[in-house]
């Protein structure tokens, strides 16, 4: 095979194909390019949920996945209920109280890919290519050229990296990242609790971490619990009674006995900054593009965010027919690195500020959750800035 087309998107995770899917009005040619098909899902629940917020649901929607995902399987977060060193310092973010429906769906990852694939099979002028992998990529003044596995050829005019943190794409091209390992990992994990959580999530910022509780239809919460690597370690050893009856007493048993229905799995959490988003014929977009602390539940987010933002760039191009020119791609970069910059500094802020053990700390933080708290203006504009 030696075929050409106008975009090549090097991953078909859950940005890369709702990428794939939202330029099927540009009229572009595109190839989404993917080592491994998602596993079709099944009856049991997946270990690995996000926290979609309403704006990443309706592009989502706009693009047809949303409507492919099973409603039985999603749930609304109304409100999210954060608890600091001490009882007293509580903050609470309500969504009627913002005016708005809910604060997130909490979707599981394995349905959400699972709609997406379909989307882009329906979808006009994109090819999957599955299985297929990339062994070398060149870079020619007008177009780039992809060499898969088995010596078959690409041409592209635009490469899109959404190949994830450890991007091949990105090193390809020549953009430098700075990487910051947090020495923790997200331990995720599902349970059912005995009592409703009536559409709340829960955090808790602790010694050992920072545990949260996301509601799921039913009587069912997924964890994560963000934590150092030996602490995660020490989860991931426990059999599934004792890891309930310890997720219990940490989070005081807001929601009565837990008992596991997903094993424990964990993930290592790290900040990545890239010097550009984009080059001459590349552009990068999730996990390639940067990488933020889960704490705020918002790193899905900023890669949907990502694909409606260059999907959108792409779409108006106007009369610039060459998709992969630098100036236009410079347009998707500007509107991308304020919000992705604002959230880095924002989560890997307060990951030191909690991190920290010293007690005028402790008293600093729960000060300014009290605050917060006691400020509905401020409050709200938290609430409007994560729901886009």
């Amino acid at each position: 095979m030696n075929e050409s087309c106008d975009i090549a998107i090097i991953g078909a995770g859950l940005v890369g194909a709702s990428l794939a899917a939202a330029l099927a009005p540009s009229g572009l040619n595109v190839a989404l390019i993917e080592p491994r098909a998602p596993a079709m899902p099944s009856a049991s629940w997946d270990s690995r949920v996000y926290a979609v917020s309403p704006g990443s649901a309706a592009f989502l929607a706009h693009v047809g996945a949303w409507q492919g995902v099973d409603a039985e399987r999603v749930a609304r977060v109304e409100t999210m209920r954060i608890f600091g060193d001490q009882p007293s310092a509580r903050l609470e973010f309500n969504a009627y109280d913002a005016g708005l429906r809910e604060l997130a769906f909490i979707a599981e990852s394995g349905r959400m890919q699972s709609a997406l694939w379909q989307c882009v099979a329906r979808a006009p002028h994109v090819k999957v290519l599955c299985p297929a992998t990339c062994d070398a990529l060149l870079q020619h003044a007008d177009d780039s050229e992809i060499v898969l596995t088995g010596g078959e050829t690409l041409r592209a005019k635009l490469v899109v990296g959404a190949d994830g943190a450890q991007s091949w794409v990105r090193e390809q091209a020549g953009i430098k990242v700075i990487a910051h390992d947090y020495r923790q990992s997200a331990v995720v994990a599902n349970f059912v609790s005995v009592l409703p959580h009536h559409c709340m999530a829960f955090q808790w910022f602790r010694a050992d971490g920072v545990l949260a509780l996301l509601p799921l239809p039913g009587n069912r919460v997924s964890m994560v619990w963000s934590t150092s690597d030996a602490h995660a370690q020490e989860l991931l050893a426990l059999g599934a009674g004792d890891l309930a009856q310890r997720v219990g007493e940490a989070c005081d048993s807001v929601l009565g006995a837990l008992e596991v229905i997903t094993p424990a799995a964990a993930f290592p959490l790290r900040l990545q900054r890239v010097e550009q988003f984009v080059k001459s014929r590349f552009a990068l977009v999730g996990d390639a593009a940067h990488n933020v602390h889960p704490l705020a539940g918002q790193g899905v987010n900023l890669g949907f965010r990502d694909a409606r933002e260059l999907a959108a760039v792409l779409c108006d191009r106007g009369a610039q027919n060459d998709c992969g020119d630098y100036a236009l791609l410079r347009r998707y970069e500007r509107a991308r690195k304020e919000d992705v910059l604002s959230m880095q500094l924002a989560t890997d802020g307060l990951q030191k500020l909690f991190a920290s053990q010293a007690v005028w700390l402790s008293h600093t933080r729960d000060l300014g959750m009290r605050l917060v708290e006691n400020l509905p203006l401020i409050k709200n504009l938290l609430v409007k800035h994560a729901v886009a």
